[in-house]
């Protein structure tokens, strides 16, 4: 009998995830110890990295230049979009308001730019400091030269991607000069595959889902010489990438004037694809703000795929397709059947709670913000929203959310063709007649 046979499947959680019911469902280990297999100083080594990466980006990347080639999105108080829910649903929500706008994050518009860009710049300082001779203390844009973009023409870097993780790497690959190779599942937006086409990203497309399409593209890749695969199931270096976000969003919340605790709760709601960006970012929140950090993952009903590893502590040996569901939704970004090896391990004792939406709900909320607060986002980019109320209603000591704040991750969209966030736009509001 394998792990899934044995599954115990008379679990309140999965018999609900069976019918496509939404569920909220509390980590009954958060907050307990355990060995997360990453540490604090390897947030740092990460840390560093961008720093010696950045007078490269501002200069091939010339929008980063303003940021002086940090890679990072604003935090933006959105009282508006507060008051807007508050209304529609009529439900009370205490405490603050805050988007993490990863929808503005420069080269590739999503949270994927931060593990993404990250593990091709790493990859790239291995290369150039073995076939090169660049050293740590070196002026980084020496890689923006001829010598080295031919160094990198005789590496390639491939990926799997239902989109967002594919642009950011491609578009970076590609601008360093290494030979690129996208593996897209069906998933994928047509626009983003032709994005990357035009950075002369080779796109391989796939009539399959995301766990398929890395499959392929992952023993493809280990045929080819001189090709790095980057893993979006298993790269501690995506994951690392990720976990930069705990450094950078600590100081944003102290120019906000907070300061996470046990009596100043900050409660994060994260998109979960495959995991790995998630959970990148609570470890990263975890290590550089140890108390007050409460992270809630947000999946569609179709695809809940991290949760389900958690609940059944099966983790990355179970797919939804395991439990009869058909892992079809609008969040593109979020259409992965089965979780990261990474993502139900670290997050074992850091996640605070995880619950599943219908789609129709995050066009909706993309349709709230728009019109409140003027911010476009892509659909799966306006999950987080969908698991505010319900956190809020799970508690059991509401006057804990006094002095609380509530960070919505937005995890793509500026980069999202004006005609179809039009479509998305006039489909939300639709649902509201």
């Amino acid at each position: 009998m394998n792990n899934v046979e044995a599954l115990n499947l008379t679990n309140p959680f999965v018999e609900s995830m069976k019918r496509y019911d939404k569920i909220y469902w509390r980590n009954p280990d958060f907050g307990e110890k355990a060995d997360l297999n990453f540490t604090q100083a390897e947030i740092f080594d990460a840390a560093a990295r961008w720093d010696r990466f950045a007078p490269y980006l501002a200069e091939v990347f010339p929008e980063t230049a303003k940021q002086n080639g940090m890679i990072e999105s604003p935090l933006l108080e959105i009282n508006d979009m507060k008051h807007q829910m508050e209304a529609e649903f009529e439900s009370k929500i205490d405490g603050r308001l805050l988007l993490k706008a990863d929808s503005l994050m420069p080269i590739s518009g999503s949270i994927k730019s931060r593990g993404g860009i990250y593990e091709v710049l790493k990859f790239a300082e291995t290369v150039a400091m073995r076939e090169g001779d660049l050293v740590y203390s070196d002026d980084y844009r020496v890689l923006a030269t001829p010598r080295y973009h031919k160094i990198f023409s005789h590496y390639g870097i491939a990926v799997g991607s239902t989109g967002n993780l594919g642009l950011s790497i491609g578009i970076t690959a590609a601008t360093f000069g290494f030979k690129t190779t996208v593996h897209m599942s069906a998933d994928a937006r047509q626009w983003k595959k032709d994005k990357l086409r035009d950075k002369g990203v080779n796109v391989v497309e796939y009539d399959d889902s995301f766990t398929v399409a890395i499959t392929k593209g992952r023993k493809i890749a280990a045929k080819e010489i001189n090709t790095y695969f980057i893993d979006d199931e298993k790269s501690r270096d995506l994951f690392l990438g990720y976990a930069v976000a705990g450094i950078r969003l600590q100081k944003q919340l102290k120019d906000l004037g907070i300061t996470p605790s046990v009596s100043h709760p900050v409660f994060v709601y994260l998109p979960a694809g495959v995991g790995g960006s998630p959970s990148g970012v609570s470890f990263g929140l975890s290590q550089i703000m140890p108390e007050g950090i409460y992270p809630v993952f947000v999946e569609p009903t179709h695809v809940p795929s991290v949760t389900l590893g958690m609940i059944t502590g099966l983790n990355s040996n179970i797919a939804v397709n395991d439990i009869g569901l058909d892992g079809k939704t609008e969040a593109d970004g979020l259409a992965v059947q089965r979780p990261s090896q990474i993502a139900g391990e670290v997050m074992k004792t850091l996640l605070y709670a995880s619950h599943t939406f219908d789609d129709e709900e995050i066009y909706q909320y993309l349709v709230m913000l728009k019109d409140s607060a003027s911010l476009w986002v892509e659909p799966s980019a306006a999950a987080g929203f969908t698991a505010i109320l319900p956190t809020i209603q799970q508690l059991d000591h509401p006057e804990f959310l006094k002095n609380a704040t509530h960070i919505v991750w937005a995890t793509g969209g500026s980069m999202v063709p004006e005609k179809e966030m039009q479509e998305y736009y006039q489909h939300g509001l639709k649902l509201f007649k």
